[in-house]
């Protein structure tokens, strides 16, 4: 009995800490800006980086900043190394490229500014009209975070 006690102890913590984001995909982005255009962040990231998973543990500990991005912006977190579904974003179409067991999406290349040598994560933040208007490689702290998206919603 005490056994399954504490195992509900450990399942049930880490909801209490952490706060959940609402994250997207690309095609319900594209159905909701229709709706109601909002800025949108799109967090992209690997599942092999260290810090992208110290990032978004920190992240959804923060919860005001989760809320913050829940009520103010649209959420996709994109995983560059994995997806490979169609994708159709601004108008133009991309695809996975594989690259034996391994690869990248295009899209991953042609948000990257730097294309010989991609940095995890990478946070690229468009405004209301699809416009870049921040763009940030390497780990991106809660803080800072939230500062500069107080600065683009007093835009």
């Amino acid at each position: 009995m005490m056994k399954i006690l504490i195992f509900l102890f450990l399942m049930l913590v880490p909801s209490f800490c952490l706060s959940q984001m609402k994250t997207g995909t690309f095609s319900d982005w594209e159905i909701q800006q229709q709706k109601e255009a909002k800025p949108t962040i799109i967090h992209i990231y690997t599942d092999w980086c260290a810090i992208c998973k110290i990032e978004s543990f920190q992240l959804n500990k923060d919860k005001e900043l989760v809320e913050m991005i829940n009520e103010k912006f649209y959420f996709i977190n994109f995983e560059a190394e994995k997806t490979k579904e169609k994708i159709i974003f601004q108008g133009k179409e991309f695809n996975y490229l594989p690259n034996g067991n391994s690869g990248i999406h295009e899209l991953v290349l042609a948000l990257s500014k730097n294309k010989n040598q991609l940095i995890y994560p990478l946070w690229i933040i468009l405004n209301e009209d699809q416009e870049l208007v921040y763009y940030h490689e390497g780990q991106f702290k809660s803080e800072e975070i939230k500062e500069k998206l107080l600065k683009i919603l007093a835009l």
